[in-house]
């Protein structure tokens, strides 16, 4: 993804965040190239061996504090070592003032210094999360995304194979509809795969032979909803007798989304056959599994202890001389 300036962040988060720029329009097209933010320590000391100074850093109580006990000298050395490094931006929490020295010095070098009226803890705690999906992996899918007793199904398949219609009539069951025809796809962490809409068309469907229609405002609002984890692919694919279909489940198929496996179920579509209710049968077994409970396994389980008993009778009285 493209860096994110530090204009663009003060557009999304200067309210939620209550800031304040204390250095004018200075500096605000600086990039901000990496997720972390953290606080300066140690560099304020002059040890700067592990600084990064590509992050985010956080000037809170302690380090105006430390800044306001020094000589002044040495606060205007502080200060330059700090501002040696290309930092994207300063924040000072808590509303405090920010010393006149280091207002000087970050116009000097075209640092921004921002303020916010939150204490650092809650400021950690707000911004983080922002980040983290501002520089997160994501990609589009081709597909239609439901919410199904509380389980994400991700519909895929060629276009024009019923995606869209398989997840309206979920919909009209009682399910959720997350996104349709554009599935936006972030990865939070190494494994979660979290999906939302595209902005323009959130709970929107095309239809064939019917056109758009607006999900929410003809099912209500509990019938959508904003984004969804992805736990479970569902592919839609064309009827063809020759095709090798798992009858069993035993073999769980994945596909990969971003890095991150999911399992797989391939679906092979013919007249007749309800695909409405194989979701929600899909939806229920991956919460059993879930649970700890795989039936396939169970089953398979029963049948070789069956074989076993019996294998064993056999044994039995083929020694029976009686």
């Amino acid at each position: 993804m493209a860096p994110l300036t530090v204009r663009e962040f003060l557009a999304e988060k200067t309210q939620s965040l209550e800031l304040e720029v204390l250095t004018g329009d200075l500096g605000l097209d600086r990039p901000i190239t990496v997720p972390e933010i953290s606080s300066p320590g140690l560099v304020l000391a002059g040890f700067t061996t592990r600084f990064a100074g590509k992050r985010l850093h956080v000037l809170g109580e302690t380090e105006i504090a430390y800044l306001r006990s020094l000589t002044p000298s040495a606060r205007t050395k502080a200060v330059a070592t700090l501002l040696n490094y290309e930092l994207p931006c300063l924040f000072v929490t808590k509303g405090q003032a920010a010393p006149r020295d280091l207002l000087a010095a970050a116009r000097a070098r075209g640092v921004p210094i921002v303020r916010s009226k939150l204490k650092t803890a809650e400021f950690y705690q707000r911004i983080t999360p922002f980040l983290q999906e501002a520089f997160a992996p994501s990609t589009t899918v081709h597909g239609s995304l439901a919410d199904v007793y509380g389980v994400g199904l991700l519909f895929i398949g060629r276009s024009g194979i019923g995606k869209s219609e398989c997840v309206l009539d979920l919909v009209e069951r009682g399910h959720r509809l997350v996104a349709d025809d554009a599935v936006r796809v972030i990865r939070r962490g190494t494994d979660v795969l979290i999906a939302r809409g595209h902005e323009l068309s959130h709970h929107y469907m095309e239809i064939r032979g019917v056109g758009l229609v607006d999900v929410r405002a003809l099912f209500g609002v509990r019938s959508v909803r904003q984004q969804k984890r992805i736990e479970v692919v569902v592919e839609l694919q064309d009827w063809d007798s020759t095709l090798e279909v798992d009858r069993t489940g035993l073999d769980l198929r994945t596909t990969e989304i971003l890095g991150v496996e999911l399992p797989l179920m391939k679906v092979p579509l013919n007249p007749g056959k309800n695909i409405t209710v194989i979701s929600e049968v899909v939806a229920m077994n991956h919460l059993l599994r879930y649970s700890g409970y795989d039936p396939a396994h169970a089953f398979n389980e029963r049948l070789l202890k069956q074989l076993a008993e019996q294998r064993e009778l056999r044994e039995y009285l083929s020694q029976d001389d009686e």
